[in-house]
């Protein structure tokens, strides 16, 4: 169950990324519109989930639409030295993208040189910024057919 602060047009930070994050996750939005400010946009996409969801429509997060949202995607920003769960995850994801470029050797959880150059290659394949980085932009970029990401793909979203 999600929670999280009163946010609305103007607001700017986390939890609006968090917000949008979702969004993204539910194919309402693109990645491109995480921008970690509360904008014409995410409001529409707010709006359409309230009324969909049988909620107030008023553009607001408050409590009752946060708990009326899918569950956050867990996609931190991975680098470098990175090591745990989710970069197990991540280095499974890059592995079911099936190139040889993306293909980070052993899934061990820790972001070393091999996954960071899958990284890179899969960014470069995806039109993202290839600078080893797995931020917004990689993780929710549209990574072939059936609407997959590479969030997706690593078994991450919720929805």
């Amino acid at each position: 169950m999600n929670s999280g602060p009163t946010i609305s047009i103007g607001s700017t930070g986390h939890d609006v990324r968090r917000l949008q994050r979702i969004f993204v996750m539910t194919k309402v939005l693109g990645p491109s519109n995480i921008t970690g400010t509360f904008d014409s946009t995410t409001e529409s996409a707010v709006k359409d989930f309230q009324q969909g969801a049988g909620l107030t429509v008023d553009g607001i997060v408050g409590p009752i639409t946060w708990q009326a949202l899918p569950a956050d995607p867990n996609t931190p920003l991975l680098a470098r030295g990175a090591s745990g769960s989710v970069v197990t995850a991540l280095q499974k994801g890059l592995k079911k993208y099936s190139t040889p470029a993306t293909d980070p050797g052993a899934v061990d959880g820790d972001f070393g040189p091999k996954t960071e150059a899958a990284v890179k290659a899969y960014q470069q394949d995806r039109g993202v910024q290839a600078d080893g980085i797995v931020g917004d932009q990689t993780w929710w970029a549209p990574a072939g057919a059936a609407g997959a990401t590479l969030a997706s793909l690593s078994g991450l979203t919720t929805v």
